[in-house]
């Protein structure tokens, strides 16, 4: 997967084998993310991938990011269940909406997994659902229904495919 012009891939590049399609698709929802998040050329938003080796990713029409901004994507996933614990907890609605809107603002894991549920088109196997997972997939979507077994294997990163 090649960097862009807004991002940058910081992971060698066999951690990332993609065909064309998925490279192209993938970078214009990444240009996209960065500039709405407020990335430029000079100072670019980072990602690294990890190498996947089931389904999609042996025909390289799958990715697996593992970390954005610095940051592993895992490591982002606990500090929102740990916001979310906390607006649960909270003392009144206010405070709740207060803390959700802050996590939602600041944790470039979630508004990445959020941007590339919003570009859409991802792949979707006959049998098998859309092909975006990842530690909010049960939360948020696409496949809200997944199993445990499989939100646990995605617990640590992002996987994509087209």
């Amino acid at each position: 997967m090649p960097s862009g012009k807004l991002f940058r891939v910081v992971s060698p590049p066999e951690q990332a084998p993609v065909t064309a399609q998925l490279a192209t698709h993938l970078a214009q929802a990444l240009e996209q993310f960065g500039r709405a998040n407020g990335f430029t050329e000079e100072k670019p938003l980072t990602l690294s991938f990890g190498r996947g080796t089931l389904g999609l990713h042996r025909s390289h029409r799958a990715a697996d990011i593992y970390a954005v901004g610095g940051k592993g994507i895992g490591v982002w996933a606990q500090e929102w269940n740990g916001a979310m614990r906390r607006a649960a907890a909270a003392q009144n609605p206010q405070e709740s909406s207060s803390i959700i809107a802050e996590e939602k603002q600041r944790n470039l894991g979630h508004k990445l997994y959020k941007a590339l549920q919003a570009h859409g088109d991802w792949a979707q196997p006959s049998g098998y659902p859309v092909q975006l997972f990842g530690p909010w997939t049960r939360g948020e979507g696409p496949h809200k229904q997944i199993s445990d077994r499989m939100l646990r294997a995605h617990r640590d990163h992002i996987h994509v495919a087209r």
